[in-house]
This record gives C-alpha cells, structure tokens and sequence, in this order.
C-alpha cells in the first residue's frame, strides 16, 4: 500500500501517524523512509485524517476525506468528500461525492452524491 498525505494522519488498524508518504509492505508500516513498530495482519483498514494525493491499496477499507486518485484490490472505498482524479477497485464498493474522473468496479455497488 501507498498513500501519499501532504501532511495528513492517517489512521492504520487503529494506530495514527503522521508524515507526508506512507507504505506498507510485508507487515511493516514505512512513514517518510522511517519504519514503525509492530506488524499488520491480515486486512489493512486505512483511514486519512483529512485529504490525500493518492491512495494505493491490495485489502482492506480505505476512508478519507478528499483524493486525487483510489485504486484498491479488494476493499471497499469511502471518500467523505469529491476525488478530482480516478477511482478503482477491482472487488468492493465505492461511496463518494463527486468524481472528477472515472469510477470502476468489477465486483461491488457504486454509490456517489
């Protein structure tokens, strides 16, 4: 997973930090080249605490405000507000507002206000 925050927190299973670029790979959380404490299992559950350039994701439920661009494997995407860019996932559903780009789903429901 990627997610590029300009500043924002972001919220992971729970834990908040806060940087401008996260990754997560293998288990280990990797904010602004610097790796955290502790390992994820399982599902990843992200939620930004405001607004974010971009969020990659492979399983899990991604929240946040406003985005640029979601793409997730499988998990569903919550955005609060607009995504001026693209929306993708692949199995999940998509809740948003307004959508500068496109939005896709193979396998789930496309809700957008």
């Amino acid at each position: 997973m990627n997610i590029n925050l300009g500043g924002s927190s972001v919220t992971i299973d729970g834990k908040t930090f806060k940087g401008n670029s996260v990754c997560i790979s293998n288990g280990k959380v990797t904010i602004d080249g610097v790796d955290q404490d502790g390992e994820l299992v399982g599902d990843i559950n992200v939620t930004v605490n405001g607004d974010c350039e971009s969020i990659e994701n492979t399983n899990g439920t991604v929240t946040c405000e406003s985005a640029n661009r979601v793409k997730t494997t499988n998990g569903k995407v919550f955005i609060q507000g607009s995504v001026s860019g693209d929306v993708d996932t692949t199995n999940g559903d998509v809740n948003c507002g307004t959508v500068g780009g496109s939005v896709k789903t193979n396998n789930g429901d496309i809700t957008h206000r």
